[in-house]
C-alpha cells in the first residue's frame, strides 16, 4: 500500500494528496489542474512560503536570493536545472529576501545566496555561497 503525500500547488497553493508511488507520473492539482512539479523553482511570498514548507511531506530547498546581488544571478541557471532535476522528490523555491525582507529577518538570512532545506516545516540544513548544480545536488543528497 501507498503513502500519501501532501504536495503544495506551485500555482494555487492548494494542498494535494498524492500516493508517493505516483510522485513522477506527472500529478495535476485537484483545485484549479495546473502541474504539481513544474520542473522551475517557484517564487514565494510569505505567506506562500509559511505554506510550502509548512503543509508539504516532501522536502523543500530554498534559494535566499536578492535581483542585485550576482553571485544570486549567476547561481540562478544552476538552481533551475537542479530543480529539474530534484522534483518531484524535493520541491526546489526561490525567495526575494528584497522584496521579502521579513522572511529573511525571520530566518537569519545573514548572505545570498543561502540555500536552506527544510524537512517538515524545520529547517534541517543550511548552506551561504553560490553553488554549481552537481554541488547543489550534492549538497541536497547529504543533507536529506
Amino acid at each position: 500500500m501507498t503513502t500519501p503525500l501532501h504536495i503544495v500547488c506551485p500555482h494555487c497553493d492548494a494542498v494535494n494528496r498524492v500516493p508517493d508511488d505516483r510522485l513522477g507520473e506527472g500529478p495535476t492539482c485537484g483545485k484549479c489542474q495546473g502541474s504539481l512539479f513544474t520542473g522551475q523553482p517557484t517564487d514565494l511570498s510569505g505567506a506562500r512560503f509559511g505554506k510550502h514548507v509548512e503543509r508539504s511531506d516532501i522536502p523543500v530547498l530554498v534559494d535566499f536570493w536578492a535581483p542585485w546581488c550576482g553571485p544570486c544571478r549567476t547561481m540562478a541557471p544552476f538552481y533551475a536545472q537542479a530543480a529539474r532535476q530534484l522534483e518531484p522528490r524535493v520541491r526546489v523555491v526561490k525567495v526575494d529576501t528584497e522584496a521579502n525582507q521579513e522572511l529573511g529577518a525571520r530566518y537569519g538570512i545573514r548572505s545570498i545566496p543561502t540555500l536552506a532545506l527544510f524537512r517538515n516545516g524545520r529547517e534541517v540544513a543550511r548552506q551561504p555561497g553560490a553553488m554549481d548544480t552537481g554541488n547543489i545536488l550534492a549538497w541536497v543528497q547529504r543533507n536529506l
